[in-house]
């Protein structure tokens, strides 16, 4: 059944001295309550009858970064992605000023390999850079997409856990359905994982 997480019940659950809090993929958060689970670090604690796959559509932690020139669109697809019942950390930038995307690639890569129940989106003006920047972290898979067949193949096929995207190349709504894509597909696994297993092992030859 369906239940409203509100900010009462993130409350509650602290002042009983939990710090988990069991969800399922159905339910709903509040914006105040979201806010509440950020500042008390609740953890979500995700409810399935079955194993849940790494980075699949349960995914509600988000962790967002851009650079300068992917600012305004970072703000307005942490609107969307919190409209949509996602529990989003923006990890910078956080004004228009000149600054480097690496060090916001390396922060988003980062959180992302330590949570294997989150997604990461990162945002420059191509999403070429910091998709290479992001890349040379251990583990992590991220993917540039421009459409919502690259966002599916790189979900589908590549099991990506990281969506990259350029600001000055695709506009806020192409961005949004994009993003869609990317939260509603799955991994197939199959012959796909085999592949993968090949690039883990490129990646462990030549640390």
């Amino acid at each position: 059944m369906k239940k409203v997480i509100t900010e009462k019940i993130i409350l509650d659950l602290h002042k009983s001295g939990k710090s988990k809090l069991p969800l399922s993929k159905d339910d709903i958060i509040t914006p105040l309550a979201k806010d509440k689970i950020k500042e008390l670090k609740i953890i979500i604690d995700f409810l399935t009858s079955e194993q849940i796959e790494p980075h699949s559509d349960l995914t509600n932690i988000i962790y967002i970064g851009s650079d300068h020139t992917g600012f305004a669109l970072k703000k307005a697809l942490k609107i969307f992605l919190e409209s949509n019942g996602k529990i989003v950390y923006d990890l910078g930038t956080y004004d228009e000023k000149s600054c480097d995307y690496p060090d916001y690639a390396e922060a988003v890569a980062k959180k992302v390999k330590s949570r294997k129940d989150s997604f990461g989106i990162i945002i420059d003006a191509t999403g070429i850079p910091s998709a290479i920047a992001a890349n040379k972290i251990k583990g992590i898979r991220a993917a540039t997409c421009y459409n919502e067949f690259t966002a599916w193949s790189a979900r589908n096929h590549n099991n990506a856990n990281i969506l990259v995207l350029g600001g000055k190349t695709i506009g806020e709504e192409s961005a949004k359905s994009i993003l869609s894509k990317w939260l509603e597909t799955n991994f197939e696994g199959g012959r796909h994982q085999k592949r993968l297993d090949k690039i883990t092992k490129i990646e462990n030859d030549n640390l």
